[in-house]
């Protein structure tokens, strides 16, 4: 067993938030900024390395994993000599150990054990998970986190020095050669997205709050830079979880504890919340520009990477859930980055076209968020997770359209992405018509206007909505050149009916 190998060096096991940060500022992981956020410097990894992560092929995987590209292939016995050199690696370190849970609903949590040679490492983990409270705790999975360890890939079978390795016999995650904290939440949302669906419990790669009462529940889908975080954070309705979540015979429930928000242009007057929760003590803001005489973080300094983050508890917002849960969705709300500029800001989905666009999640990877991204690029991520999602599409697009079916969920297509042109030339869509627009969705405003059909894709558009001026809600009125729409839009929907088989 892991803990047996290690249990001399358990010295800094489950420790507070403030004693992780003095150890991180001790040992230089960090720096303390002038409102007391830890910042650390994750470079040259700013973002997941997905050519680095694996799954390991085995008794248990072989059958069930979707292989391909995404869910690659690890020999087990390349992974049991790995694990074994980032064991005695790890031999004679200073070890911070967390004790932690994934899931809100205990019937369907797992039991995680993160091994960190940082302090930083357990933070997150602290952060970011469910942290125990039992006298007696008993790991279903091991993270061993050591950024600071180096595979050789000629022997070792790795890519690079870098790698992420899940093996769901040994039930252990291997995490070296990169210092990004994301890849710890993302590895045990994998486990989640393998485990839990052969239970026939549906899990999502979404954020979701709820209004008034627990049965006004709102679910949103989509990857990262989409604006899941920024969106389910709103003051006027409570948060369940900012990133990942299942959906029960009983409702909704939040895998973490705490949110992983994107930072970069962060400001108090658009985003409230979720500023002041990134500059309260205890928060841990990754490749945030910091001013070395005053430690005044600079949110609008992108020259580290786009993908600046801050993970802080879901305590920090205001207007948080205490248990993790809600009911079953009223409102899917299905976001898109589309970088092209050519799909409408809002549209309402038949239970068809839901299903097309679960499937096809047609978006534009944002600057950072993966290794060499610069600028968005247009993609199709089935789920609107497909990087974390081990089983078949099919898979998860059951056992969503059964739920959609079963409860009469109202599904709606929110562009956030370019109006007026594509990336370059037109400009990102305001938050506040986004806002604007999910309001409207939410408190049924938009479900009694009259819509539209767009020829393109066939999408029915609202004709009207409060707070938006009714030209944006047409995509070809916003552009200045029409026929460039036109070609735009084609280049699109030849996208759409390729690579997603709709239209």
């Amino acid at each position: 067993m892991i803990q047996e190998s290690i249990k001399k060096q358990m010295k800094f096991i489950n420790l507070s938030i403030p004693k992780l940060v003095e150890e991180a500022v001790k040992r230089n992981e960090g720096v303390l900024s002038k409102n007391g956020p830890i910042v650390i410097n994750t470079a040259p990894h700013t973002g997941r390395s997905p050519k680095d992560r694996f799954i390991v092929k085995d008794s248990v995987s072989e059958n069930t994993i979707a292989w391909g590209d995404i869910n690659k292939p690890f020999d087990e016995n390349k992974f049991l000599a790995l694990k074994a050199k980032v064991l005695k690696y790890l031999e004679g370190k200073d070890l911070f150990i967390k004790d932690c849970y994934v899931g809100a609903d205990k019937r369907y949590r797992i039991s995680v054990r993160t091994t960190s040679e940082k302090a930083v490492g357990a933070l997150f983990a602290h952060t970011m998970f469910i942290p125990s409270k039992d006298k007696e705790f008993t790991p279903e999975f091991n993270i061993l986190h050591a950024p600071n360890f180096k595979a050789d890939p000629s022997s070792d079978g790795t890519n690079s020095g870098s790698f992420v390795i899940i093996s769901f016999k040994d039930k252990t995650v291997l995490i070296g050669g990169t210092h990004y904290s994301g890849e710890v939440k993302k590895s045990m949302f994998s486990i989640m997205n393998f485990l839990l669906p052969q239970r026939g419990i549906m899990t999502m790669h979404s954020s979701a709050n709820y209004g008034k009462t627990k049965d006004d529940v709102a679910v949103f889908f989509g990857l990262s830079g989409t604006g899941k975080t920024t969106l389910s954070a709103d003051i006027e309705r409570t948060l369940i979880g900012d990133d990942e979540h299942g959906w029960s015979d009983d409702g909704v429930f939040n895998f973490e504890g705490g949110c992983y928000a994107k930072a970069i242009k962060l400001k108090i007057e658009t985003e409230p919340e979720i500023y002041v929760a990134s500059n309260k003590f205890g928060a841990l803001l990754e490749n945030v520009v910091i001013d070395p005489e005053t430690r005044e973080v600079n949110f609008d300094d992108a020259s580290i990477t786009e993908n600046t983050r801050a993970s802080y508890p879901v305590s920090y917002i205001p207007n948080m859930t205490t248990d993790g849960y809600g009911h079953h969705p009223k409102n899917i709300i299905m976001l898109t980055c589309d970088a092209f500029g050519v799909l409408p800001p809002v549209s309402k989905l038949s239970y068809e076209e839901a299903m097309d666009h679960f499937i096809c999640g047609y978006t534009a990877k944002v600057a950072g968020t993966e290794e060499g991204i610069k600028e968005p690029q247009a993609t199709s991520s089935p789920c609107f997770g497909a990087p974390f999602m081990p089983l078949s599409v099919s898979t998860y697009a059951k056992l969503l359209g059964e739920k959609i079916k079963k409860h009469n969920v109202d599904v709606w297509l929110v562009n956030t992405g370019w109006s007026g042109g594509p990336y370059g030339i037109g400009n990102r869509m305001k938050l506040s018509i986004t806002r604007a627009i999910i309001t409207a969705a939410l408190d049924g405003t938009l479900k009694s206007i009259e819509t539209k059909k767009e020829s393109n894709f066939g999408l029915s558009i609202p004709v009207s909505c409060p707070g938006v001026p009714s030209e944006i809600l047409i995509p070809r009125n916003t552009w200045k050149d029409k026929d460039a729409y036109d070609k735009k839009a084609k280049e699109l929907h030849e996208l759409f009916r390729t690579h997603c088989q709709i239209g």
